[in-house]
């Protein structure tokens, strides 16, 4: 069995489908027309780009240039991950917990089951190497972006509790369990309900792509099997980095009040203050708080790292 090419008539009566969906936004007052439009066109454009650059990487089949072009796939999705967050932190690990997650996940996952699983000759051949990261790599992204934001808004949402926490003497890592847990549990929806769907609702698309090619679907259900847990090892170990680093992020290592003594001899009152706003960084007055209080001058970790807004990019 041979695959049916495709021209690029076929394609554009696809596209019809879009265009008929942008103009009932326009039409509805929906305002995602120019959204649609643009996501497709620059759809249509990375593709085509993708697979110019992936005949050229598949000729050359050095470990070099696959590197390049993964790093670059890397750079792209932690952007992505900055960009879905509504509240970010500050500084540099704005970016870098992002990237880093995906990153970290992906390329472990992928040197596992390239050099484990699938065992290509060699390992690097991009033509296995680069379409199984970028599998990866975007579902990796989707549950890392997801978790970051639920935990900034779980962060400032339950910020009085988390003091109340600290105050009360727990650590950092327990008064910031819950927006944790959720955060957790929120990055691992998406790849668990695909799984919980593959073969009943949805054919997933390794494996419809490899039926369409030709390939026995026996064979085809075994790789997205293989996919299908790779992809969801790599989410998993994306979306616990991305959740662990981030409430360490939004919290110092300054010991709980409770376990400090009060001073003058006085009972302390342990508060943290009022959150004062400098610029797009939500910080505490914790020296105002311990002075006017009569109590520890430092209130515990703080969370002084957490974005006020900003804007979805």
């Amino acid at each position: 069995m041979t695959f049916l090419a495709l021209g690029y008539g076929d394609v554009a009566l696809a596209a019809l489908l879009l265009l008929a969906n942008a103009g009932l936004s326009a039409a509805l007052g929906f305002g995602l027309g120019r959204q649609l439009l643009v996501a497709g066109a620059r759809m249509v454009v990375q593709l085509l780009l993708l697979g110019l650059v992936l005949k050229l990487l598949f000729a050359i089949a050095t470990p070099l240039w696959t590197a390049l072009a993964a790093l670059l796939m890397v750079l792209v999705a932690g952007r992505e991950v900055t960009a879905r967050q509504r509240r970010r932190l500050a500084g540099p690990w704005r970016y870098g917990l992002g990237t880093g997650s995906v990153m970290a996940a992906g390329m472990l996952v992928t040197l596992l089951a390239l050099t484990v699983a699938i065992r290509p000759e060699p390992w690097y051949d991009a033509r296995f190497a680069l379409p199984l990261f970028g599998m990866v790599l975007g579902n990796t992204m989707n549950g890392v972006a997801l978790a970051l934001n639920a935990l900034m808004e779980g962060v400032a949402r339950e910020r009085e509790a988390i003091e109340a926490r600290l105050a009360l003497g727990h650590d950092r890592h327990l008064a910031l369990s819950g927006p944790r847990r959720e955060a957790y549990r929120t990055g691992l929806i998406p790849i668990v309900n695909s799984m919980s769907i593959s073969g009943l609702v949805s054919l997933p698309g390794m494996m419809t792509g490899q039926i369409l090619a030709g390939v026995d679907p026996v064979e085809a259900v075994k790789y997205q099997i293989l996919i299908m847990f790779v992809i969801a090892g790599g989410t998993g170990f994306g979306v616990l980095a991305a959740a662990w680093g981030g409430s360490f992020l939004v919290s110092d290592s300054r010991p709980p009040a409770a376990a400090r003594p009060p001073r003058d001899g006085r009972l302390a009152l342990l508060g943290l203050g009022d959150a004062v706003v400098r610029g797009d960084v939500v910080d505490v007055d914790v020296a105002a708080a311990g002075d006017g209080l009569g109590g520890a001058a430092d209130g515990g970790a703080v969370l002084d790292h957490l974005v006020a807004g900003g804007d979805v990019g």
